[in-house]
Protein backbone atom coordinates (compact mmCIF):
# COMPACT_ATOMS: atom_id res chain seq x y z
CA UNK A 1 0.00 0.00 0.00
CA UNK A 2 2.79 2.02 0.98
CA UNK A 3 4.76 1.46 -2.57
CA UNK A 4 1.60 2.78 -4.58
CA UNK A 5 1.30 5.83 -2.66
CA UNK A 6 4.77 6.28 -3.47
CA UNK A 7 4.39 5.43 -6.98
CA UNK A 8 1.08 6.95 -7.26
CA UNK A 9 1.98 10.62 -5.65
CA UNK A 10 5.61 10.67 -5.10
CA UNK A 11 6.89 9.70 -8.25
CA UNK A 12 5.05 10.50 -11.33
CA UNK A 13 5.47 12.63 -13.88
CA UNK A 14 3.25 15.87 -12.78
CA UNK A 15 4.57 15.74 -9.76
CA UNK A 16 8.23 15.88 -10.87
CA UNK A 17 7.07 18.69 -13.36
CA UNK A 18 5.74 20.51 -10.50
CA UNK A 19 9.14 19.95 -8.59
CA UNK A 20 10.76 21.67 -11.04
CA UNK A 21 8.34 24.91 -10.96
CA UNK A 22 9.27 25.32 -7.37
CA UNK A 23 13.14 23.88 -7.94
CA UNK A 24 13.38 27.23 -10.62
CA UNK A 25 11.67 30.08 -8.24
CA UNK A 26 14.27 28.96 -5.57
CA UNK A 27 16.99 28.80 -7.55
CA UNK A 28 16.53 32.38 -8.59
CA UNK A 29 16.16 33.21 -5.07
CA UNK A 30 19.36 31.89 -4.32
CA UNK A 31 20.65 33.73 -7.28
CA UNK A 32 19.54 37.20 -6.15
CA UNK A 33 20.98 36.30 -2.56
CA UNK A 34 24.22 35.81 -4.31
CA UNK A 35 23.68 38.85 -6.12
CA UNK A 36 23.28 40.95 -3.04
CA UNK A 37 26.13 39.83 -1.36
CA UNK A 38 28.74 40.82 -4.47
CA UNK A 39 31.78 41.55 -3.49
CA UNK A 40 31.74 40.10 -0.08
CA UNK A 41 32.45 35.59 0.92
CA UNK A 42 29.71 33.66 0.78
CA UNK A 43 29.69 30.04 1.77
CA UNK A 44 28.62 28.12 -1.52
CA UNK A 45 27.55 24.68 -0.27
CA UNK A 46 25.60 26.13 2.49
CA UNK A 47 23.41 28.13 -0.06
CA UNK A 48 22.98 24.88 -2.30
CA UNK A 49 21.86 23.09 0.41
CA UNK A 50 19.68 25.39 1.66
CA UNK A 51 18.20 26.36 -1.41
CA UNK A 52 17.67 22.47 -1.72
CA UNK A 53 15.78 21.69 1.48
CA UNK A 54 13.44 24.78 1.11
CA UNK A 55 12.46 23.33 -2.39
CA UNK A 56 11.48 19.83 -0.11
CA UNK A 57 9.90 21.51 2.08
CA UNK A 58 7.43 23.29 -0.24
CA UNK A 59 6.80 20.14 -2.06
CA UNK A 60 5.84 18.03 1.15
CA UNK A 61 3.78 20.49 3.51
CA UNK A 62 3.92 24.15 1.37
CA UNK A 63 2.63 27.09 3.19
CA UNK A 64 2.35 25.24 6.33
CA UNK A 65 4.90 26.63 8.58
CA UNK A 66 5.34 30.48 7.71
CA UNK A 67 7.95 32.87 9.02
CA UNK A 68 9.78 32.47 11.77
CA UNK A 69 8.84 29.52 13.20
CA UNK A 70 9.34 28.03 9.18
CA UNK A 71 13.21 29.29 10.04
CA UNK A 72 13.77 27.88 12.85
CA UNK A 73 12.32 24.11 11.96
CA UNK A 74 14.45 24.82 8.87
CA UNK A 75 17.68 25.31 11.13
CA UNK A 76 16.17 22.38 13.37
CA UNK A 77 16.07 20.00 10.60
CA UNK A 78 18.97 20.57 8.96
CA UNK A 79 20.79 20.07 12.54
CA UNK A 80 19.27 16.68 13.34
CA UNK A 81 19.86 15.58 9.71
CA UNK A 82 23.76 16.96 10.12
CA UNK A 83 23.58 14.75 13.31
CA UNK A 84 22.39 11.76 11.64
CA UNK A 85 24.50 11.55 8.49
CA UNK A 86 27.56 11.77 11.05
CA UNK A 87 25.80 8.49 13.35
CA UNK A 88 25.57 6.74 10.11
CA UNK A 89 29.02 6.88 9.02
CA UNK A 90 30.51 6.03 12.43
CA UNK A 91 31.76 2.60 12.99
CA UNK A 92 30.13 0.71 15.24
CA UNK A 93 31.65 -2.13 17.24
CA UNK A 94 27.91 -3.94 17.38
CA UNK A 95 28.57 -4.14 13.92
CA UNK A 96 31.31 -6.73 13.94
CA UNK A 97 30.63 -7.91 17.32
CA UNK A 98 26.61 -8.57 17.51
CA UNK A 99 26.74 -10.38 20.94
CA UNK A 100 27.96 -7.00 21.89
CA UNK A 101 24.94 -5.15 20.49
CA UNK A 102 22.56 -5.51 23.56
CA UNK A 103 24.97 -3.45 25.47
CA UNK A 104 25.28 -0.74 22.71
CA UNK A 105 29.05 0.44 23.90
CA UNK A 106 29.44 3.40 21.92
CA UNK A 107 25.82 4.84 22.75
CA UNK A 108 24.34 4.70 18.71
CA UNK A 109 21.27 3.34 19.61
CA UNK A 110 20.39 5.84 22.14
CA UNK A 111 21.63 8.46 20.28
CA UNK A 112 19.53 7.50 16.65
CA UNK A 113 16.42 6.99 19.47
CA UNK A 114 17.08 10.59 20.73
CA UNK A 115 17.40 11.22 16.74
CA UNK A 116 14.46 9.71 15.88
CA UNK A 117 12.23 11.46 18.45
CA UNK A 118 13.28 14.64 17.56
CA UNK A 119 12.03 14.29 13.67
CA UNK A 120 8.96 12.90 15.22
CA UNK A 121 8.81 16.47 16.81
CA UNK A 122 9.15 18.40 13.99
CA UNK A 123 6.27 16.05 11.82
CA UNK A 124 4.19 16.71 15.31
CA UNK A 125 4.56 20.41 14.48
CA UNK A 126 3.75 20.67 11.02
CA UNK A 127 1.08 18.30 11.01
CA UNK A 128 -0.87 20.01 13.99
CA UNK A 129 -0.16 23.40 12.47
CA UNK A 130 -1.93 22.14 9.29
CA UNK A 131 -5.11 20.25 11.10
CA UNK A 132 -5.42 23.83 12.57
CA UNK A 133 -5.36 25.42 9.42
CA UNK A 134 -7.38 23.07 8.30
CA UNK A 135 -10.22 23.56 10.60
CA UNK A 136 -10.29 27.16 9.73
CA UNK A 137 -11.26 26.15 6.35
CA UNK A 138 -10.63 24.21 3.30
CA UNK A 139 -7.54 25.86 1.07
CA UNK A 140 -6.82 24.95 -2.28
CA UNK A 141 -2.82 22.83 -1.49
CA UNK A 142 -1.24 20.46 -3.80
CA UNK A 143 1.68 19.66 -1.45
CA UNK A 144 2.61 16.00 -0.43
CA UNK A 145 1.23 16.72 3.36
CA UNK A 146 -2.54 17.13 2.08
CA UNK A 147 -2.73 13.82 -0.16
CA UNK A 148 -1.55 12.12 3.12
CA UNK A 149 -4.10 13.75 5.68
CA UNK A 150 -6.52 13.08 2.93
CA UNK A 151 -5.44 9.17 2.27
CA UNK A 152 -5.92 9.15 6.55
CA UNK A 153 -9.36 10.52 6.51
CA UNK A 154 -10.14 8.29 4.48
CA UNK A 155 -8.32 5.10 5.72
CA UNK A 156 -6.25 3.96 3.44
CA UNK A 157 -7.46 0.76 1.33
CA UNK A 158 -9.89 -1.73 2.72
CA UNK A 159 -6.76 -4.17 2.91
CA UNK A 160 -4.70 -1.85 4.80
CA UNK A 161 -5.41 0.88 7.34
CA UNK A 162 -3.32 4.27 6.82
CA UNK A 163 -2.32 5.57 10.45
CA UNK A 164 -0.32 8.51 11.11
CA UNK A 165 2.38 6.38 11.98
CA UNK A 166 2.54 5.38 8.02
CA UNK A 167 2.11 9.80 7.46
CA UNK A 168 4.95 10.19 9.31
CA UNK A 169 7.22 7.27 7.88
CA UNK A 170 6.35 8.54 3.92
CA UNK A 171 7.33 12.20 5.10
CA UNK A 172 10.69 10.54 6.68
CA UNK A 173 11.26 8.83 3.46
CA UNK A 174 10.96 11.41 1.24
CA UNK A 175 12.81 13.62 3.46
CA UNK A 176 15.62 10.70 3.22
CA UNK A 177 15.16 10.28 -0.72
CA UNK A 178 15.76 13.95 -0.97
CA UNK A 179 18.04 15.15 1.49
CA UNK A 180 20.52 12.30 1.43
CA UNK A 181 20.55 11.87 -2.04
CA UNK A 182 18.14 9.59 -4.34
CA UNK A 183 16.24 9.62 -7.74
CA UNK A 184 14.54 12.89 -7.41
CA UNK A 185 17.84 14.60 -6.39
CA UNK A 186 19.61 14.57 -3.25
CA UNK A 187 19.98 17.84 -1.32
CA UNK A 188 23.01 17.39 0.95
CA UNK A 189 25.02 15.17 -2.21
CA UNK A 190 23.71 17.28 -4.69
CA UNK A 191 25.02 20.55 -2.89
CA UNK A 192 28.28 18.84 -2.17
CA UNK A 193 28.81 18.29 -5.92
CA UNK A 194 27.98 21.52 -6.78
CA UNK A 195 30.36 23.11 -4.43
CA UNK A 196 33.11 20.37 -5.41
CA UNK A 197 32.46 21.83 -9.17
CA UNK A 198 32.73 24.99 -8.45
CA UNK A 199 36.00 24.44 -6.39
CA UNK A 200 37.15 22.72 -9.21
CA UNK A 201 36.42 24.86 -11.81
CA UNK A 202 37.70 27.88 -9.91
CA UNK A 203 41.23 26.04 -9.50
CA UNK A 204 41.76 25.64 -13.21
CA UNK A 205 41.04 28.79 -15.36
CA UNK A 206 41.04 27.51 -17.96
CA UNK A 207 37.99 25.20 -17.68
CA UNK A 208 35.59 28.30 -15.96
CA UNK A 209 36.78 30.05 -19.28
CA UNK A 210 35.10 27.06 -21.14
CA UNK A 211 32.42 26.65 -19.40
CA UNK A 212 31.37 30.25 -19.77
CA UNK A 213 31.91 30.27 -23.25
CA UNK A 214 29.74 27.24 -24.01
CA UNK A 215 27.11 29.11 -21.80
CA UNK A 216 27.44 32.64 -23.74
CA UNK A 217 26.61 30.36 -26.71
CA UNK A 218 24.20 28.38 -25.94
CA UNK A 219 22.10 30.95 -23.04
CA UNK A 220 23.70 34.40 -24.14
CA UNK A 221 24.41 36.87 -21.55
CA UNK A 222 20.79 38.53 -22.13
CA UNK A 223 19.08 35.47 -20.80
CA UNK A 224 18.96 32.89 -17.55
CA UNK A 225 19.87 29.68 -17.58
CA UNK A 226 17.18 27.32 -17.61
CA UNK A 227 16.33 23.29 -17.31
CA UNK A 228 15.70 23.08 -21.24
CA UNK A 229 19.48 24.48 -21.99
CA UNK A 230 21.12 21.05 -20.27
CA UNK A 231 21.17 18.87 -22.90
CA UNK A 232 22.97 21.74 -25.01
CA UNK A 233 25.57 22.45 -22.45
CA UNK A 234 27.87 18.82 -23.59
CA UNK A 235 31.30 20.73 -22.05
CA UNK A 236 29.44 21.52 -18.65
CA UNK A 237 28.33 17.60 -18.46
CA UNK A 238 31.59 16.52 -18.81
CA UNK A 239 32.45 18.91 -15.55
CA UNK A 240 29.82 17.38 -14.12
CA UNK A 241 30.60 13.86 -14.51
CA UNK A 242 34.81 14.77 -13.79
CA UNK A 243 33.66 16.00 -10.60
CA UNK A 244 31.82 13.00 -9.63
CA UNK A 245 34.38 10.73 -10.47
CA UNK A 246 37.15 12.30 -8.66
CA UNK A 247 34.25 13.71 -5.75
CA UNK A 248 31.55 10.78 -5.71
CA UNK A 249 28.52 11.97 -3.30
CA UNK A 250 28.86 8.40 -1.67
CA UNK A 251 32.02 6.71 -2.12
CA UNK A 252 31.39 3.61 -1.02
CA UNK A 253 27.84 3.66 -2.76
CA UNK A 254 25.00 1.73 -0.77
CA UNK A 255 25.16 -0.99 0.55
CA UNK A 256 24.66 -4.30 -1.29
CA UNK A 257 23.45 -7.67 0.17
CA UNK A 258 23.99 -11.23 -2.14
CA UNK A 259 20.56 -13.33 -1.84
CA UNK A 260 22.79 -16.03 -2.30
CA UNK A 261 26.98 -17.56 -1.99
CA UNK A 262 29.20 -16.07 -4.31
CA UNK A 263 32.62 -15.73 -5.14
CA UNK A 264 34.05 -12.38 -6.84
CA UNK A 265 37.32 -12.01 -7.67
CA UNK A 266 38.49 -14.75 -5.89
CA UNK A 267 36.65 -14.15 -2.64
CA UNK A 268 33.87 -15.85 -1.11
CA UNK A 269 31.31 -13.53 -0.62
CA UNK A 270 28.38 -15.32 2.10
CA UNK A 271 25.07 -14.99 1.45
CA UNK A 272 23.27 -12.08 3.86
CA UNK A 273 26.96 -9.78 3.83
CA UNK A 274 27.15 -6.13 3.89
CA UNK A 275 28.90 -5.28 0.63
CA UNK A 276 30.39 -1.92 0.06
CA UNK A 277 32.22 -1.15 -3.20
CA UNK A 278 34.56 1.93 -3.00
CA UNK A 279 34.23 3.72 -5.97
CA UNK A 280 36.42 6.52 -4.38
CA UNK A 281 39.33 4.14 -4.65
CA UNK A 282 38.00 2.96 -7.94
CA UNK A 283 37.72 6.09 -9.64
CA UNK A 284 41.58 6.88 -8.91
CA UNK A 285 42.87 4.19 -9.85
CA UNK A 286 45.91 4.59 -12.17
CA UNK A 287 45.61 1.14 -14.15
CA UNK A 288 41.97 2.70 -15.25
CA UNK A 289 42.83 6.24 -15.32
CA UNK A 290 45.47 8.43 -16.96
CA UNK A 291 46.88 11.05 -14.57
CA UNK A 292 43.90 9.89 -11.94
CA UNK A 293 44.18 12.88 -9.63
CA UNK A 294 43.85 15.44 -12.47
CA UNK A 295 40.66 17.04 -12.84
CA UNK A 296 40.34 16.80 -16.80
CA UNK A 297 36.19 17.65 -18.19
CA UNK A 298 37.66 16.18 -21.84
CA UNK A 299 38.54 13.02 -20.69
CA UNK A 300 34.61 12.47 -20.07
CA UNK A 301 31.93 11.15 -22.14
CA UNK A 302 28.24 12.88 -22.93
CA UNK A 303 26.16 10.02 -21.38
CA UNK A 304 22.70 10.35 -20.61
CA UNK A 305 21.53 12.12 -17.27
CA UNK A 306 19.62 11.31 -14.50
CA UNK A 307 17.25 13.86 -12.56
CA UNK A 308 19.84 14.44 -9.89
CA UNK A 309 22.00 15.22 -12.21
CA UNK A 310 19.77 17.69 -14.18
CA UNK A 311 19.72 19.66 -10.40
CA UNK A 312 23.10 19.55 -9.96
CA UNK A 313 23.47 21.14 -13.71
CA UNK A 314 21.13 23.11 -13.46
CA UNK A 315 22.35 25.02 -10.44
CA UNK A 316 26.26 25.13 -11.54
CA UNK A 317 25.19 26.04 -14.52
CA UNK A 318 23.32 28.93 -13.13
CA UNK A 319 26.53 29.65 -10.72
CA UNK A 320 29.21 29.54 -13.44
CA UNK A 321 26.82 31.70 -15.87
CA UNK A 322 25.71 34.24 -13.48
CA UNK A 323 28.88 35.27 -11.33
CA UNK A 324 32.40 35.15 -11.77
CA UNK A 325 34.04 33.62 -8.73
CA UNK A 326 37.32 34.47 -7.01
CA UNK A 327 38.45 33.77 -2.93
CA UNK A 328 39.06 36.16 -0.58
CA UNK A 329 41.83 38.18 -0.54
CA UNK A 330 45.43 36.27 0.98
CA UNK A 331 42.95 32.80 0.65
CA UNK A 332 44.12 29.82 -0.81
CA UNK A 333 41.75 27.29 -2.55
CA UNK A 334 41.18 23.85 -0.92
CA UNK A 335 39.74 21.44 -2.87
CA UNK A 336 40.47 18.34 0.35
CA UNK A 337 37.46 16.14 1.47
CA UNK A 338 36.39 14.91 4.56
CA UNK A 339 35.05 11.60 4.39
CA UNK A 340 32.03 9.96 5.87
CA UNK A 341 28.69 7.92 4.07
CA UNK A 342 28.97 11.29 2.33
CA UNK A 343 31.68 12.84 0.64
CA UNK A 344 32.18 16.64 1.23
CA UNK A 345 34.69 19.39 1.08
CA UNK A 346 36.55 19.44 4.60
CA UNK A 347 37.25 23.21 4.42
CA UNK A 348 33.79 25.02 3.12
CA UNK A 349 33.76 27.23 -0.49
CA UNK A 350 33.52 30.54 0.26
CA UNK A 351 33.85 32.68 -2.18
CA UNK A 352 33.39 35.96 -3.80
CA UNK A 353 30.63 36.42 -6.64
CA UNK A 354 30.87 39.27 -9.62
CA UNK A 355 28.11 39.70 -11.87
CA UNK A 356 28.02 38.62 -15.57
CA UNK A 357 25.14 39.10 -17.22
CA UNK A 358 23.88 42.44 -18.59
CA UNK A 359 20.71 43.40 -17.04
CA UNK A 360 20.89 43.77 -13.01
CA UNK A 361 16.71 42.08 -13.43
CA UNK A 362 18.00 38.69 -14.53
CA UNK A 363 19.65 38.45 -10.89
CA UNK A 364 16.18 39.61 -8.98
Amino acid sequence: MLRKVCVLKMLRNTTLDSVYELRRKQLRETVGYFYSRVGSPVNVGEQMFLNVLNVITNMLWGGTVEGDERAGLGAEFREVVSEMTELLGKPNVSDFYPGLARFDLQGVEKQMGRLARRFDGIFEKIIDQRMRIDKQGPKESKDFLTFLLKLKDEGGDSKTPFTITHLKALLMVRLHIHVRGGPSGGGDTSSNTVEFALAEIMNKPEVMKKAQQELEAVVGKHNIVEESHIHKLPYLQAVMKETLRLHPALPLLVPHCPSETCTVGGYTIPKGSRIFFNVWAIHRDPSIWENPLEFDPERRICAGIAMAERMVMHSLATLVHSFDWKMPQGQKLDLSEKFGIVLKKKMPLVAIPTPRLSDPALYE
